[in-house]
């Protein structure tokens, strides 16, 4: 009678080993082609030789899943591909009137004509060519983020492409009260990248300087390649900290401003497979670049 036991519970413990041997495969099996179709975003469903019936319903629920993620990323790619286009037919036809307003308020700057009418027009000018800068502004953007957009690498001085665009954005800092200490290690710091796009880089974070700080500015450049612009900033808060890299917002704070500068920054210095990012303590706003 007790060998009957011992070979029944042999049988029952040889079942349940069998069975939870399939469970586990049935699971690797799933977790293995759950990662592999978010990698390859194909339509192949997830599929388990097992035959167990909980497993084989927790397949469908992943491939039910799968496919309403598949669509809302579809949905995605086709949204954010037409805001490009229509970003670059709205800002192109802008442009066209605009040149043409600008023309005729350049044309009738030497005309005689009662003082009130002049600074009307000096507004309505004013006005015009800050217009067209966040125009050009919008049109650059919409063409730096196309995919296709094409990285010419070479070896770069960061040194030097750095002092060039300090020395290029000066006067704007010059103007807004703000002289920038500046610290660029004597040790040279290269890496292959697209030099053009690296001084569009620096020339983001300066403009994002000119409009944010309270009339300070550190910049430095270590010998690991990291580049620090730093500034206090009592009108920002942390919340606008977390979302200035995000396209389209703005600071209250920042006039004139597409709020693209440093949405451009962040895709073009992740493009060259480098990283931005930005910090908020003390009213001291700092923005940390790495590329090398």
């Amino acid at each position: 009678m007790v060998y009957i036991v011992i070979i029944v519970l042999l049988i029952v413990i040889a079942v349940l080993s069998v069975k939870v041997y399939t469970l586990k495969l049935s699971a690797r099996e799933i977790a293995e082609s759950f990662e592999q179709r978010l990698k390859d975003d194909t339509n192949q469903p997830v599929f388990i030789s097992g035959r167990d019936k909980d497993m084989a319903r927790l397949a469908n629920d992943l491939n039910h899943q799968l496919e309403l993620l598949r669509q809302e990323h579809n949905r995605f790619i086709q949204g954010d591909s037409e805001l490009k286009t229509a970003i670059t037919n709205v800002s192109h036809d802008i442009r066209t009137p605009l040149t043409a307003i600008c023309g005729y308020l350049d044309m009738m700057k030497p005309m005689d004509k009662p003082e009130q009418i002049e600074r009307y027009l000096d507004i309505i000018s004013e006005r015009a060519d800050a217009m067209k800068r966040l125009t050009e502004e919008l049109f650059r953007y919409s063409v730096i983020i196309s995919a296709d957009t094409d990285i010419n690498r070479e070896k770069v001085l960061i040194n030097q492409v750095l002092e060039d665009s300090i020395m290029g954005y000066y006067a704007a800092l010059s103007e807004h009260g703000i002289t920038p200490t500046v610290q660029i290690t004597g040790t040279p710091v290269t890496a292959e990248l697209d030099k053009q796009l690296l001084t569009r880089i620096f020339s983001n974070l300066l403009s994002n300087a000119v409009k944010y700080s309270d009339g300070d500015l550190d910049i430095t450049l270590s010998d690991s390649g990291e580049v620090t612009f730093s500034n206090t900033a009592k009108k920002l808060s942390v919340v606008d900290v977390e979302q200035l890299f995000n396209r389209f917002y703005t600071v209250e704070a920042a006039h004139h401003s597409t709020g693209l500068g440093l949405s451009i920054a962040r895709t073009l210095t992740e493009r060259m497979g480098g990283t931005i990012t930005a910090e908020y303590s003390g009213d001291r706003l700092t923005i940390r670049i790495r590329l090398c």
